[in-house]
């Protein structure tokens, strides 16, 4: 069993609800690091942060003087979750994406190769292989990559320099590859809680071309017990998808929020396309399931139910708003 985990961006959405499964089920010893950017929020690791098994370390994994110093014991595991993730922010400025996925998982890696990690665990995304037409097959792990946008060529770009440390030096790395999460605490720029707000608060919903782009939805604590699943079981070299099986459209997302707040379909306003937007995501996570037993365990309607529930309880959570996406 791992034991002493170094997490990156534990601050964030998904970083964070896994610390949090960790602490409650298993006796490891965390340390956190994040750089504490818009990405992330220290609010997601309140309720953890006096928990004797944790610490957290501001840190930028880009700044290598920065990153030496928590190398003060040798971690069982790296598990990567930061990244800048927010693809309209990535066809603005493109450069912080390839600084910090690119650059920040190469000097990870360069810590696993010497010798002050035994593994790594980079948490990637669907997005790498770009996108599905409405009868293909979904993505499965052997799928060619093919980015379409900046934040999805910066991922790919780092699962492809964890390839080439693993096949040249053969240190032990896997990587992760989820399909759309949602759930508690996401940071509001993503496409749920951004209609939520809009919705509680009477606000247009600005909605990308014709609505029909197609995501796979993963709750996120189905994800994080996939990525327990993956540290515990995972073998060096190999690629694991994680999906929810759950393909719905944008503009069907959008109806399902608004006729559980009881608001107008009035409120949606279409808007034009986004540069290189991918049409449609989905996941074949079936190596998962027939590998270690592994399925998502929530269904869309009760996840669903359960996060907006969430953000209706906790709307002081919207005061982090920034510059929200179109969705």
């Amino acid at each position: 069993m791992t034991e002493n985990l170094l997490i990156t961006g534990g601050c964030g959405f998904i970083g964070s609800h896994f610390i949090r499964l960790l602490l409650k089920n298993t006796n490891v010893s965390i340390t956190n690091i994040d750089a504490l950017t818009y990405a992330s929020n220290k609010e997601n690791t309140e309720d953890f942060e006096n928990n004797p098994n944790y610490r957290f370390i501001k840190v930028d994994i880009t700044k290598k003087d920065e990153l030496d110093k928590v190398f003060d014991q040798t971690y069982d595991m790296i598990i990567n979750f930061a990244a800048e993730t927010h693809v309209d922010r990535s066809i603005e400025n493109s450069h912080s994406f390839v600084h910090t996925n690119v650059l920040g998982t190469y000097y990870l890696l360069q810590k696993v190769l010497d010798g002050k990690a035994k593994k790594m665990l980079q948490i990637s995304t669907d997005e790498v292989y770009g996108s599905l037409k409405v009868n293909e097959h979904p993505f499965k792990e052997t799928h060619p990559l093919s980015p379409n946008n900046p934040y999805s060529a910066s991922k790919a770009s780092a699962d492809l320099l964890i390839h080439s440390f693993y096949r040249t030096y053969k240190i032990p790395v896997m990587i992760t590859r989820c399909s759309n999460n949602y759930g508690p605490n996401q940071n509001s720029e993503k496409l749920i809680p951004k209609v939520i707000f809009h919705a509680l608060h009477d606000k247009k919903i600005p909605i990308y071309g014709d609505g029909q782009n197609v995501r796979d939805w993963l709750f996120v604590e189905d994800h994080c017990k996939a990525i327990y699943t993956i540290m515990v079981n995972g073998k060096p070299g190999e690629i694991y998808n994680i999906g929810g099986s759950n393909e719905k459209s944008n503009i069907e997302i959008v109806k399902i929020i608004l006729n559980y707040i009881g608001k107008s379909h009035d409120l949606i306003a279409f808007v034009t396309d986004r540069k290189g937007h991918d049409r449609r995501y989905g996941i074949d996570w079936s190596k998962m399931k027939n590998g270690f037993n592994w399925q998502p365990n929530t269904p869309f309607n009760r996840g669903i139910k359960m996060t907006i529930d969430w953000y209706m309880n906790h709307q002081d959570w919207f005061h982090t708003s920034s510059n929200v996406e179109q969705v």
